[in-house]
């Protein structure tokens, strides 16, 4: 069996107010420099800065707000910090400045389908691009979500992402795909779809998992957002173990760890 690639670990910095679990913590610069500085320190290889919420119900920013939150920040650490810089957005201008001042990536929930998203990537011949299934829009998308084939439904959609991305002039090599945990799912969806990751991951394309302090474990364990570090490392390794190639966490060290040794054994 030829070697399996160490996994990335991307840590999570949302400078937001009213993220689901750490809104308010690194909305301020200085605090969200200090965040990042940590995060490197555990051994992230990834930042993904988030300046509006996603989470079910949270409310719409306006493009001045996210270009105030994310754009400074993106600048300080890009200067400070010898990290890969991804942006969690699904704004076309917030896409184009974050990449003049130094975005290595792009994370978007939509996967590119708001207006001008496409050709705001596709102008950088360098900038990645995570794709993120969803079903609905952030605001609504868990009333009632519907799949036939939750995981095939899923593979299909993120194909044609890809497809119209390949068409847009976007290399191959810079794409991404992620299958959106919680994200339009219910928790059945979810269990699903972690059971078989390996229909996403088998494709040409890295995939990245989000499952950090996720519903879905709270579901599970009975455990409020900030008692879910355990099962969000059971998940991780779960996703690393099918083929995930980037693992996306607020718990950035023990995510390290836990990864460190499933890697010693995947490699072998």
């Amino acid at each position: 069996m030829p070697p399996v690639n160490a996994p990335q670990v991307m840590g999570i910095l949302n400078v937001t107010p009213d993220s689901f679990s750490d809104g308010g913590h690194f909305f301020h610069k200085d605090s969200a420099l200090k965040q990042a500085h940590k995060m490197l320190e555990e051994g992230a290889e990834i930042i993904d800065i988030g300046g509006e919420s996603t989470r079910p119900g949270a409310q719409a920013v306006s493009l001045q707000q996210e270009l105030d939150r994310v754009i400074p920040v993106v600048e300080k650490i890009r200067a400070e910090f010898p990290i890969s810089i991804s942006v969690d957005t699904s704004k076309a201008q917030v896409m184009s400045e974050a990449i003049a001042v130094g975005a290595d990536m792009i994370n978007d929930v939509m996967a590119l389908r708001a207006e001008g998203s496409l050709a705001a990537v596709a102008a950088s011949e360098t900038v990645q691009v995570c794709l993120m299934h969803i079903q609905g829009e952030p605001r609504t998308m868990q009333n009632n979500p519907h799949y036939d084939d939750v995981v095939n439904d899923i593979k299909t959609f993120l194909l044609e992402r890809v497809q119209a991305c390949l068409e847009a002039g976007i290399a191959s090599n810079r794409l991404l795909i992620d299958p959106g945990f919680g994200f339009g799912k219910t928790v059945a969806h979810n269990l699903h779809l972690m059971q078989r990751l390996e229909v996403l991951t088998e494709l040409d394309y890295p995939v990245l998992v989000g499952v950090s302090r996720k519903s879905l474990i709270g579901h599970i364990l009975n455990k409020t957002v900030t008692e879910r570090l355990y099962g969000g490392l059971a998940l991780a390794v779960l996703a690393v173990s099918k083929g995930a190639r980037v693992i996306r966490t607020h718990d950035v060290g023990a995510t390290v760890d836990a990864l460190k040794m499933t890697h010693a054994v995947l490699q072998l």
